[in-house]
């Protein structure tokens, strides 16, 4: 069985370029990361990833290790850990950039950032095995996107042997099953170098500092706008025809109406 989000029905009143900025610069990082020999690419994730025995300990680093904490958001382990994290910014990240704008969009997914690294740092502040990925970041905007918008469906892709479907699930649920998952992850101990206590510092930062960076007009728990629990067949050129924000010409054609009838 294979569940996983692939979008929602949670439309954005404007363009999340920050979204797309960090996603420009995940994927080059990433590219640049693949042209490496493996020798190579493991020192670049060894110098520029978070090390907490650096950060709160003694070891030496190549860079700052503090530096090291924002360097790291942007750099990958693998195309699965990209793409996982890239349509999961895509999905949720515009909504949240919507609610605060862009500048203090950028600074909100920094700070959780940091707040992710600091927290898994802490837990095991001995460590130096590097900590790399943007997961805590957007675990931020995961949790910031609960707050705003528990009840807006998001389409999941259901997958059980030949029946494939796409259900409208509420997001409290998705992002409730994805947090919970991350804290017994953690309690027992799971294997595979997933940093959790990151995703869980990241995830309460977001729930936390929404609200200090959305706009005031902005409310809390906001209802959905579709029916959940509907589905759907999975359609390729569905799922990408879908528009998250309006688009060019609708905006022009709304800024022509507005002009005319001054």
């Amino acid at each position: 069985m294979f569940f996983f989000p692939i979008s929602d029905d949670n439309e954005s009143g404007s363009r999340p370029l920050v979204c797309y900025f960090i996603i420009g610069i995940c994927c080059f990082i990433f590219l640049w990361q693949s042209t490496l020999p493996i020798n190579l690419n493991q020192e670049a994730i060894y110098n520029f990833g978070v090390v907490p025995a650096a950060v709160l300990g003694s070891q030496e680093s190549f860079i700052s290790p503090y530096l090291t904490i924002f360097t790291s958001m942007f750099m990958h382990g693998g195309w699965m850990h990209l793409i996982g994290n890239m349509v999961f910014l895509w999905i949720f990240g515009d909504n949240i950039e919507d609610s605060m704008g862009h500048k203090k969009f950028l600074i909100f997914y920094l700070v959780c950032g940091i707040a992710a690294a600091l927290l898994q740092a802490l837990i095991n502040p001995e460590s130096s095995i590097p900590m790399i990925g943007a997961s805590g970041a957007i675990a931020g905007i995961l949790g910031a996107y609960l707050v705003l918008h528990p009840r807006a469906n998001v389409n999941v892709l259901f997958w059980l042997f030949i029946f494939i479907t796409v259900i409208k699930v509420p997001a409290f649920i998705v992002l409730s099953i994805w947090i919970f998952s991350q804290f017994f992850s953690a309690s027992v101990g799971s294997e595979g170098g997933v940093a959790y206590f990151a995703h869980i510092g990241g995830f309460i930062a977001g729930c936390l500092l929404i609200y200090f960076f959305k706009h005031s007009n902005i409310r809390l728990f906001q209802t959905g706008n579709s029916k959940s629990f509907e589905s759907s067949n999975f359609s390729m050129n569905k799922l990408f025809s879908q528009k998250k924000e309006r688009d060019f010409m609708q905006e022009f054609i709304d800024t022509a109406n507005k002009k005319d009838k001054n």
